[in-house]
């Protein structure tokens, strides 16, 4: 049985033979089309500020890949080509890193085992992931919440331009 997953890339480091971070994610694309994954379609990339310590932009974008492949099977597949790519966890999080994959949702629903929790647990957080999500699959549901990207989306920049209220 086939699954569709809705896989993040980011990238914020050149890489040797690809060069800048969205030629990056433009290779990283190729890949997710090939050995029983089908890239159904990808976001356009946009440019976000970095989460944490580092101080480069990144290039994010999202895609919808087709698979027969399980969860954690997929995590392996998506893994392998982080690691193709010169990715190595360090397991410290939000570093510079020529290429990340992150499965964020499912077309089976909630899904959980130790090194894969899906949905995403942060990815309702991400304007990074939510904005180019939107832009593929508004109607994709959070099997959390229910809601779906649009509608998460919404809220998420509804809560960022809320002004400060100050006692």
């Amino acid at each position: 049985m086939a699954h569709h997953y809705l896989i993040a890339l980011g990238s914020n480091q050149r890489h040797h033979r690809y060069g800048a971070p969205r030629k990056v994610l433009a290779e990283a694309l190729n890949k997710l089309d090939r050995k029983g994954l089908h890239l159904e379609v990808a976001s356009p990339v946009l440019s976000s500020e970095p989460l944490g310590p580092s101080n480069r932009r990144y290039a994010n974008g999202v895609a919808v890949v087709r698979s027969k492949l399980e969860p954690l099977e997929l995590l392996e597949r998506l893994q392998h080509i982080e690691r193709k790519f010169g990715r190595r966890r360090s397991g410290q999080a939000w570093r510079a890193r020529v290429l990340d994959l992150d499965i964020v949702l499912w077309s089976g629903g909630a899904y959980a085992a130790p090194g894969l929790i899906v949905p995403h647990p942060q990815f309702r957080l991400r304007s990074f992931v939510l904005q180019p999500a939107i832009a593929i699959a508004p109607d994709w549901r959070d099997p959390i919440s229910g809601l779906t990207l649009r509608q998460l989306n919404f809220r998420l920049t509804k809560r960022l331009t809320r002004p400060l209220l100050l006692p």
